[in-house]
């Protein structure tokens, strides 16, 4: 009964998510911290200010422009473009930084937001030109981000029509790398001294450790809900991340419950998420 009661709170936490109000789509910023010169628009999620700085944007992940010999992903040019067409020549942007102020490259971390008030995180969403991604501690905007996020994704527009669809681990290209949705059954749950592991199924001749798997780093175990992950086995889920070859394995390292959607059988996609930072 307990565990009923806790995925029964799980679901109606997931139905309020998906019924915000109109309002909500536009996910307007509680406070500016900084209005600044934009130079720049290198990508979708990535700003240059006149002084230098890069902003790399909070709560979304766009394609990617073509670099060091690597492709251009698709819509990585639109979603560059919806950006500069939004923001225009010789603008100024209004930041609102997170709780981390800077990403591990040295970057701003911000939402961003055109002289009037308009997201441009959520121009991007409701475009189907982003993802919708929760780094923490940066989680301010992440149910609002959610909902942008919906609409598009149902109506398969823009990268939800291909690139971002989740692919099921199962047909998952070995050589697979890059920001993906991906999709399985959790078969097990492991521990190890530094992390817990949400396992998928794997291949004939596969042994452990070399299949697909989910890392969560015990460091961000707080931010889940006790009995969460031990809960996901047998379950289906859908897992949003960047996926890299570690050793003869794929990993998706999970630091956020909002990171998974949880599929039980004969219920809708439902999802953990965080509104504040």
């Amino acid at each position: 009964r307990k565990k009923a009661s806790q995925w029964g709170a799980f679901f109606v936490c997931a139905g309020l998510l998906f019924s915000l109000p109109a309002w909500g789509q536009d996910c307007p910023a509680d406070r500016i911290d900084e209005r600044a010169a934009l130079a720049q628009v290198i990508d979708g999620d990535t700003l240059r200010l006149r002084d230098g700085r890069l902003v790399r944007l909070i709560g979304v992940n766009t394609p990617e422009i073509g670099r060091d010999g690597r492709p251009t992903e698709p819509y990585a040019q639109q979603a560059r473009d919806a950006v500069k067409r939004m923001l225009g020549r010789n603008a100024v942007v209004g930041l609102r930084f997170g709780t981390e102020r800077k990403d591990r490259y040295g970057r701003l971390l911000a939402h961003a937001y055109h002289a009037d008030g308009r997201s441009v995180e959520v121009a991007l969403l409701t475009r189907g030109l982003a993802a919708q991604i929760v780094v923490p501690p940066n989680v301010y905007g992440l149910a609002c981000y959610r909902a942008a996020e919906r609409e598009a994704r149902e109506s398969g527009r823009g990268v939800w029509g291909s690139v971002y669809r989740p692919q099921a681990v199962e047909a998952l290209p070995r050589s697979t790398r890059g920001f993906r949705l991906i999709s399985g059954r959790i078969t097990s749950v492991d521990d190890s001294k530094y992390s817990v592991w949400l396992n998928f199924p794997r291949k004939a001749g596969e042994r452990k450790r070399e299949g697909v798997a989910l890392r969560i780093p015990r460091k961000d175990l707080v931010n889940f809900p006790r009995g969460f992950l031990r809960d996901l086995q047998g379950r289906h889920v859908v897992a949003r991340g960047w996926l890299f070859r570690h050793k003869k394995q794929l990993v998706m390292v999970i630091r956020h419950p909002a990171a998974l959607e949880v599929r039980p059988a004969g219920m809708h996609v439902a999802s953990v998420n965080a509104a504040t930072d």
